[in-house]
């Protein structure tokens, strides 16, 4: 009997949660000998963005018991770092949400640590915000983000509303591992932490501040900008921003909302667009289609638990799609005129973004004359900076803070990215666009004539399973103990390897080569998902020739990693 096999009889017989012993029956009675492993290949991996993984019985699954698992470890970490801890959760659309919710608070009442719970979905910037207005000691937020439907995740906050740093996601880990998944975990019910004041709702006052905070920072236009007519079509792609974005376009007063049918009701599903990523052309069809049928100025739509925002734009007869870092480029190019507008020098002003993110914005620095902080990949870093420039009473420098991966922040309120924010960045942005006679698909091109064909390209890998894992390790210590020398024509230049801590960064499994022809391509495993991403970096004087750059490079990548598919 194998160690997946024994893990599932222990399972068996002491699961007696109704819907995992259900599952469990299944496996054992029909299930292959690779699913009993892919389902109990250890614990998943609790790291700085929690966990995620999909859901079902298993210890290798999101379930009530490796949540109640993960929440102990979390309770023993608090408990013995707080006097009288609390913690603030919410949940998004997905299935199992509200089981996951209830079991960490009855866990988390066991322990003594007061819970303070959204009533409904809730955006994840709602609960960073919630996690710093209610002064707790961590969030947690049951999201996976933007994976499919099968997905679940249990995503961790400090006490700043950051995502957990390294360290405490170490000594998290490490308590975790000591917890027995059906000895070691203590329960209460969750109408007894209700009736003992352990467990309590957040207040609708609580989204009322957060709100205005975002409101608070809301770019200034100039009249005849402010009283320029918006036509906007929006989709929550089923998740939880239509509350907050609804409101949000009232404070703004945008002339005219066409809301997406079908995916303006949340549905942990996903029917109408089965990856709910808004950088998912396939996800904006219908959204799309509804533009076309409106005439409407933009397409914003936000991710399930609406941290990211994607847009299309109005160009000419057709809508296009603008990518993470163009609609980065786009909102620091409007945000630092308006502060140039305003206050004249901005050499004070930091504007912070990822080391896979567009290099134009490096370009934008030098003529405006702010500063760019580079950090790694994951916004809790760009929380970080915000931390430091908080210390120094510098929030007020803080211009704009984005990942290409759709990701962006203009305030100091919470310390994540907000598509709340972004969708109130956007419409301002394009009103002032508009007053100009342009849309953002020409104020996007102008910015391309001005500081030349930036082009960049995400393309992810898929290591599904098991041998996946194994795979996808391989790939990074080749790249690591022997790099090619060529990609393509253009000869490898330099290596970097930012497990040396690069530039003062956190060692990452981050790998990166720049070429001759002084594109780039940086290899790094997702935090989140069992894929690598490549990032493809690229400048010409031409559309055309940075396109070609962008293919040619793309066909190099593909021939160097398709080996790993094979056995």
């Amino acid at each position: 009997m194998t160690s997946a096999e024994e893990q599932l009889r222990l399972w068996l017989d002491n699961a007696t949660d109704a819907t995992v012993q259900t599952e469990l029956q299944h496996l054992a009675h029909n299930g292959t000998a690779e699913q009993i492993e892919d389902a109990f290949y250890g614990y998943l991996s609790f790291g700085t963005a929690g966990l995620r993984g999909i859901m079902g019985a298993g210890t290798h699954r999101m379930n009530v018991y490796t949540v109640a698992r993960a929440t102990q470890g979390l309770a023993n970490y608090l408990n013995e770092h707080f006097d009288s801890p609390s913690v603030a959760i919410a949940r998004d659309c997905r299935h199992n949400g509200q089981a996951f919710v209830e079991t960490t608070a009855r866990v988390l009442a066991a322990n003594r640590i007061r819970t303070y719970l959204y009533p409904d979905i809730a955006p994840t910037p709602a609960l960073s915000f919630a996690t710093r207005d209610l002064l707790c000691s961590a969030g947690i937020c049951i999201t996976a983000s933007h994976n499919a439907a099968p997905y679940n995740g249990y995503k961790v906050y400090g006490s700043d509303g950051c995502q957990i740093t390294s360290q405490a996601a170490d000594e998290i880990s490490a308590a975790i591992q000591n917890v027995d998944v059906f000895t070691g975990i203590k329960y209460m019910s969750f109408q007894e932490a209700v009736e003992q004041g352990l467990s309590s709702y957040i207040k609708d006052d609580t989204i009322d501040r957060y709100l205005n905070a975002i409101y608070d920072v809301c770019p200034r236009l100039q009249a005849s900008e402010q009283s320029q007519p918006l036509h906007v079509v929006y989709t929550p792609l089923h998740g939880t921003g239509l509350k907050c974005v609804a409101r949000m376009f009232e404070k703004l007063h945008i002339d005219k909302v066409t809301y997406v049918e079908k995916q303006d009701v949340p549905d942990g599903d996903f029917p109408t667009c089965p990856s709910p990523n808004p950088e998912s052309k396939e996800a904006l069809a219908l959204g799309i289609e509804t533009c076309k049928r409106v005439k409407a100025d933009l397409l914003i739509a936000t991710d399930p638990d609406a941290d990211r925002c994607g847009i299309a734009v109005a160009d000419g007869a057709s809508y296009t799609l603008l990518s993470g870092n163009e609609v980065g480029v786009l909102l620091l190019d409007f945000l630092a005129a308006c502060a140039q507008r305003e206050q004249g020098d901005i050499s004070h002003k930091v504007a912070v973004s990822t080391i896979v993110s567009t290099a134009m914005i490096d370009a934008l620095a030098q003529h405006y004359g702010f500063s760019v902080k580079r950090v790694l990949t994951g916004f809790k870093y760009i929380g970080d900076v915000i931390a430091d420039l908080e210390q120094q009473n510098r929030t007020r420098d803080f211009l704009l803070g984005f990942e290409e991966s759709y990701g962006y922040l203009n305030g100091t309120y919470v310390r994540d990215k907000d598509a709340i924010d972004a969708t109130m960045l956007i419409c301002q942005m394009a009103r002032h666009y508009k007053a100009k006679g342009m849309s953002l698909a020409a104020a996007m091109n102008h910015l391309y004539e001005t500081y030349g064909y930036y082009f960049n390209k995400t393309v992810s890998f898929n290591f599904p399973g098991i041998e996946g894992i194994h795979k996808m390790s391989a790939l990074m210590e080749d790249l690591r103990n022997n790099p090619p020398a060529m990609f393509g024509s253009a000869a490898v230049e330099q290596y970097i390897d930012y497990r040396n801590k690069i530039d003062g960064l956190p060692a990452a499994n981050v790998i990166e080569l720049r070429l001759s022809d002084q594109g780039k391509i940086i290899f790094r495993p997702s935090g989140t998902e069992p894929k690598v991403k490549a990032y493809l970096f690229v400048r010409a004087s031409s559309k055309s020739a940075a396109l070609d750059s962008v293919a040619l490079l793309e066909q190099a990548v593909q021939q160097y990693v398709q080996p790993y598919f094979t056995d």
